[in-house]
């Protein structure tokens, strides 16, 4: 009887090791990994090919690049299981909270990633609330920093921004031409851009410029998890991630477009609630349930 009843230990034992969960590292199936801000598969091989060889090594498990063609794509892919992680910006990052409760695991840091509101220094404009009945520039539709970051720091000098100035969606030289040109009021951009420019400009000294307004430091690009990943293989992820930082950092700076990280720190405590900020953003453009992307 003994004999049977150890056998019937072991055995309910097996059964319920069996029932449990393999980790996704443990599984040895390839990591699917997406960037939602580059498109094709030979841009992300460009930008972050170095950083996935490195991300793989450590991680003892093949990441292999799933690209999309847009940030909705991205999301949908999280739903269906077809990705595992996915790289994205403040913006994106509140949306596929909303629609996809996927996790946070990693910050990327941006110093000076913040959003400054500029004027030409002799055209009489001196805060915010001088810009109202004006012409403003910003950037593309839905980005954190040349979009909601602008309109939020009206909203938070106390002008609407949705019926107190004219905003003007352009691209990045052309908004920077536009102000020069004295075509519009005031220019609303990621402010490493707006001293980079000025810093090579021509034509104007950068006396010539005045910065009315500056919004805090916006949260990072994080990286995120999507729903069906165990907990240890996110812990995974941020211990390898935390090990081997400097490597990692030095692998995405060798993209062109990744020089924005320069001088980047991971975060591994990065936290949902560290995105409130970007939430206030939809709020103000009149996207109170954070349920789709800005188009």
């Amino acid at each position: 009887m003994k004999l049977i009843a150890h056998v019937l230990r072991l055995t309910c034992l097996l059964l319920v090791m069996l029932a449990m969960p393999a980790t996704l590292l443990a599984s040895g199936s390839a990591i699917k990994l997406a960037v939602t801000d580059i498109e094709g598969l030979e841009m992300l091989q460009r930008e972050f090919g170095a950083f996935r060889d490195i991300l793989s090594e450590k991680l003892g498990t093949e990441v292999e690049f799933y690209p999309v063609p847009n940030r909705t794509a991205a999301v949908e892919a999280v739903k269906s299981k077809t990705i595992d992680f996915v790289l994205t910006g403040p913006a994106e990052y509140v949306v596929f909270k909303q629609l996809t409760n996927s996790t946070p695991v990693i910050g990327f840091s941006r110093p000076d990633y913040y959003c400054s509101v500029v004027v030409l220094a002799d055209s009489g404009i001196n805060n915010i609330g001088d810009l109202k009945g004006k012409k403003l520039a910003i950037g593309s539709v839905g980005s954190t920093s040349k979009h909601l970051a602008p309109l939020q720091i009206l909203a938070d000098n106390g002008l609407d921004p949705l019926k107190d100035v004219k905003v003007l969606h352009t691209s990045v030289d052309l908004g920077w031409q536009s102000l020069k040109r004295g075509d519009v009021a005031a220019w609303g951009m990621t402010t490493d851009k707006f001293l980079k420019l000025r810093g090579k400009d021509k034509d104007l000294e950068p006396g010539a410029f005045k910065v009315i307004a500056r919004g805090p430091d916006l949260p990072n690009d994080v990286l995120l998890a999507a729903p069906h990943i165990d907990k240890d293989t996110i812990a995974k992820v941020k211990k390898v991630f935390t090990e081997n930082s400097d490597q990692l950092v030095g692998a995405i700076l060798t993209g062109e477009d990744n020089k924005k990280y320069a001088g980047m720190k991971f975060l591994p405590s990065v936290k949902d609630e560290d995105y409130n900020y970007v939430r206030s953003m939809y709020i103000t453009i009149g996207y109170p349930k954070f349920a789709g992307f800005v188009e």
